[in-house]
């Protein structure tokens, strides 16, 4: 027989007495005091090997919705049933979240819906104002009532100069009080009533995210990404003709939809571009109507800016351009009536500084806070404010 083809032989023979494990490796470190025989020890490989092709195939899984293709017999005889029975309620949670229309499955990737991020929205507007005391936050209504656009299913007798909303049902009923029943009804001036509006006011909010990496750490970029969220619920909810938009910034700022906002992380760059994100929000907030306020939660100092030839530029520890370049923006922002608000996470006491000194020349808040309460602040001090803009028209 030819020789090469009895070496191949021998090579197969080889590779099913010893298979080779996946991902490219050549071979297993065994540790521990029991000696294995060769049989052993070839059965250990093999289910090393199918560990790993185990581990490959969860990899490929890029989502909940690509869980049902894993093979879940695989999964019990190698990892034991309470894996298996993991595994499959995750797969059927998928399923159970799609058909309630919180999710969507689009070409193999999972997306919130509009009704998933309302869901998640309110849960999270839920859970912050569960940690307040009713005393302190109350119901947040506007007692005071006006011209406006909302009815509050009341009436008042009409006066000169008021709107003229008629409230029909209770000005006739004040007629026949008046003259009796019978027909016809005659109206007489101090018969009219007419409907009562609530005060309406409109603000316009920019809330800027720190995405930079130094979020990660300490546990704040979830609490933080919580607030936007929170946020978001309570104003579409709550103040619908309020604008909002939220800005992320790390080395640059950008636009985040509100859709984006469950599946936004942070950035995997350093730098605070504090200039970029001021520089947008002012850009965003021209020309809109009302209260205009920026809302900031960061947990760095103005690390990066915007070079004049465009491009962000990071240098640590910050440099004092970048310092100079966000006071500018600060310094328009008051110029323009757009007032700052920032809310700080572990501030060091540089940080600390530079934020009261924005908060001076912008006759804004600082708040210095922790993860821990930082929606409880956020949440409280926006519907403070809206009371206090609702009192001054």
């Amino acid at each position: 027989m030819d020789l090469n083809w009895q070496m191949q032989q021998l090579g197969q023979k080889l590779s099913q007495m010893f298979p080779q494990p996946g991902n490219g490796q050549q071979g297993y470190n065994f540790r521990g005091e029991q000696p294995m025989d060769m049989q052993q020890a070839m059965q250990a490989m093999a289910e090393m090997g199918q560990l790993n092709d185990m581990e490959a195939m969860m990899r490929q899984a890029a989502n909940p919705a690509q869980l049902s293709e894993v093979d879940i017999d695989k999964v019990r005889d190698l990892l034991g049933d309470s894996a298996a029975k993991s595994l499959q309620k995750l797969a059927e949670m998928t399923k159970v979240l799609e058909e309630a229309g919180l999710i969507n499955n689009k070409e193999g990737r999972l997306e919130v819906t509009p009704r998933g991020l309302r869901a998640i929205g309110n849960n999270a507007l839920r859970e912050m104002f569960n940690k307040l005391s009713k005393d302190k936050l109350g119901q947040h209504r506007i007692p005071r009532e006006g011209s406006g656009h909302e009815r509050t299913y009341d009436s008042k007798p009409y006066e000169f100069g008021d709107p003229f909303r008629l409230d029909l049902q209770r000005t006739i009923r004040n007629a026949i009080s008046r003259q009796g029943s019978g027909t016809p009804v005659r109206l007489s001036p101090e018969d009219f009533e007419i409907e009562r509006t609530e005060h309406t006011t409109q603000a316009s909010t920019v809330l800027l995210l720190d995405l930079s990496f130094s979020m990660v750490q300490a546990d704040r970029f979830v609490p933080a990404k919580k607030v936007a969220i929170a946020m978001h619920s309570l104003i579409s909810s709550q103040f619908p003709r309020d604008f909002l938009s939220i800005i992320g910034f790390s080395s640059i700022a950008y636009p985040l939809r509100p859709d984006e906002l469950p599946e936004v992380s942070w950035d995997r760059e350093y730098g605070t571009n504090m200039h970029h994100a001021f520089a947008l929000a002012r850009k965003q907030l021209a020309g809109k109507a009302g209260t205009k306020q920026i809302i900031m939660i960061t947990d760095g100092e103005p690390t990066s800016h915007i070079t004049p030839e465009g491009y962000p530029i990071f240098t640590y520890p910050y440099i004092q351009e970048s310092v100079e370049l966000a006071m500018r923006e600060v310094m328009r922002l008051t110029k323009e009536g757009i007032t700052l608000n920032s809310f700080v996470l572990d501030a060091n006491g540089s940080l600390r500084q530079i934020i009261e000194q924005m908060a001076e020349i912008n006759k804004g808040r600082a708040f210095f806070t922790s993860a821990d309460t930082l929606g409880d602040y956020v949440l409280v001090d926006f519907l403070e404010n809206r009371r206090r803009t609702a009192r001054s028209r």
